[in-house]
This record gives C-alpha cells, structure tokens and sequence, in this order.
C-alpha cells in the first residue's frame, strides 16, 4: 500500500473543522481553524490550508443517499486531496462513519467502471496512484458515484455521491495548490 494513514487524518481533522464551521465560514468569512474555504460548486466544496508550512488544497462532497441497516454511523464523506509539500496529487480517500474489518476492502463506482479500495479504520484509499487518475477521470464525465463496503460488524453499506460541481470544484484546488 502506498499511502501513509497519518496523513489523511490530518486532512480529515480539518475537514471536520470545516464542515462543523462551514455555516460560519461561508455567512461570514470567517476562517474556521485555518481551513480555507475556497468556493461551494454544487455539491462540492473545496478548501484549503497550511500545514507545516506546505500547502494542502481538498475538496469534499457527502452521499446524496446513505443505506444500510445500521443503527448508528458517523460522517461519511469523499475528498481528493492535493499535498504540495509531498508532491502527491488527486488522492482520492472516502471516510466511512464506521471501522471496517482488517483488511477490508471497498469498492467504488463510477458508471461502468469499478475500482478497488484497501479500508485502514473508517478510511479506505485506492490502491495505486494509477488509480487514482482512473478515478479522476471518471468523476470528471460522470453524474453519480457509488461506494460500497462491508463494516466490522458485517453491515454492507452503499453511498450515492452527485458528481455536480466536481470538475469546478477539482478546478479550484488545482489553482489554489499550483497543479498545472
């Protein structure tokens, strides 16, 4: 697996900052814990801050439709990240609202194509940065996204994510981070 868990907590940290001041944020210009909202698209919005002196622009959507027979789950979201200081790019994660078994895996869909994800927690990642741009791609033609995973407790779960408003959104942190 490529990726470093610690870093998407960091982004996940702040998006939590920024979705539960997000009210605040865009009524009043008002930074929320350093998260920089860039600009709503839709059902996207994209954000922005320092860490460590580095650069980190996302954007983030929840699920239009949440079903599964579970009783409780926390916030479910989709994010593609930019990391400027790692030189990582387009870094598709999805935050489940509930852990997975070890090991677990998700799978995402956009139209026809399907992708696999690993689950590390609550957190699932593609596997590879080809992926990654696959991925990309396909949120950028199509109108709906699909997740689907398995919990710790058994509880299948699929997420309807609109892909109204990505490509503005993926637009906007490409600028706001120097993606070219």
């Amino acid at each position: 697996m490529r990726r470093f868990v610690t870093m998407y907590s960091a982004i996940r940290t702040t998006f939590m900052a920024a979705v539960a001041f997000a009210a605040v944020t865009l009524s009043t210009g008002v930074q929320a814990q350093g998260v920089k909202v860039i600009a709503q698209h839709r059902d996207w919005t994209s954000y922005s801050y320092n860490e460590d002196g580095q650069k980190v622009c996302y954007m983030a959507s929840v699920p239009k439709k949440a079903e599964g027979s579970y009783s409780k789950r926390g916030d479910i979201y989709l994010i593609v990240s930019h990391r400027v200081g790692e030189k990582r790019w387009d870094e598709v994660s999805v935050q489940f609202g509930y852990p997975f078994k070890e090991k677990g895996e998700a799978q995402l869909s956009v139209g026809k194509d399907k992708f696999r994800f690993f689950a590390e927690g609550d957190s699932a990642w593609a596997y590879d940065i080809a992926d990654d741009e696959k991925i990309i791609n396909a949120m950028i033609k199509g109108a709906e996204l699909i997740v689907q995973g398995t919990s710790s407790r058994d509880t299948k779960t699929k997420d309807t994510y609109s892909l109204s408003g990505f490509s503005a959104a993926y637009r906007s942190i490409n600028q706001a981070c120097g993606k070219k």
